[in-house]
């Protein structure tokens, strides 16, 4: 055999056994915006915590991955998925019809609902009469932003947007709100059941509009990124078949019905 074609013949060889190993990624980096529990944020050590994140951990674990996280704003995580920043959205990001023009997503992990929150015995509803000519926090980019812009605003309630969650709860108590519209879970985590949330409570039903709300939190990811869809549904699939989605969401919500209706 000539030169050229034994090392034409090794090359070939090399290239069947290495190719399944180069094609299927081994790290899956999730977007995230850790300041919002009990689903995403912080411990005092700087350690990431939170129903999104041991649910990403285990799917990771699940699928053979490893996982990193990359931080930034939650208006920013759309634009950053799509400049592959990281490979996936995991930051409770409910699938919307919006937001699936930009990008794809996994089939649902779980759903919580949207509430209102005020000061107790205020008299405030969640309803746009009820709310109108006062001043409701939302989180920048967020379907309850949406939510508000489309269902409050246009009948005079003044919605105002913020970058952070925490900056919301903080005009709350100083009284330059009047009410934060939220993921019920994170107000209540995040907020009632903080020192700072003493004589706040929901006020009202859960607002629903499966258009602007979605049906869900998923993972977001690029269009088109069939082969990346595939192998995370087939993870979720099996954490939700084996208990762990409920037994993570009962550890963080307590006994809020999650299950992807």
């Amino acid at each position: 055999m000539k030169r050229i074609d034994i090392w034409l013949a090794f090359a070939c060889a090399l290239a069947t056994v290495s190719t399944p190993a180069l094609a299927e990624a081994t790290t899956m980096r999730f977007g995230i915006e850790a300041q919002y529990p009990p689903f995403e944020s912080k411990d005092a050590s700087g350690r990431l915590q939170g129903l999104d994140v041991d649910i990403g951990n285990a799917v990771c674990r699940q699928a053979h991955l490893t996982c990193s996280w990359v931080e930034t704003s939650f208006d920013g995580l759309i634009p950053a998925l799509q400049g592959r920043k990281f490979d996936a959205i995991n930051s409770s990001m409910n699938a919307t019809a919006q937001r699936r023009q930009a990008i794809d997503f996994t089939t649902v992990i779980y759903r919580v609902p949207t509430q209102l929150i005020a000061r107790a015995g205020s008299g405030l509803d969640a309803t746009a009469e009820s709310l109108k000519g006062k001043h409701v926090g939302v989180l920048q980019g967020s379907i309850q932003e949406a939510y508000a812009k489309a269902h409050w605003a246009p009948a005079g309630v003044d919605v105002v947007s913020y970058q952070d969650q925490n900056q919301v709860y903080s005009d709350l108590v100083a009284g330059r709100l009047d009410g934060t519209l939220v993921l019920a879970p994170a107000g209540q985590k995040g907020f009632l059941s903080q020192p700072d949330g003493k004589g706040f409570s929901f006020v009202g039903q859960p607002v629903r509009d499966d258009k602007i709300l979605g049906t869900g939190i998923a993972f977001g990811i690029r269009k088109g990124d069939d082969a990346l869809r595939g192998r995370l549904d087939a993870a979720i699939a099996k954490l939700q078949a084996d208990g762990t989605v409920k037994a993570l969401a009962h550890k963080y919500l307590g006994d809020i019905d999650v299950s992807a209706k």
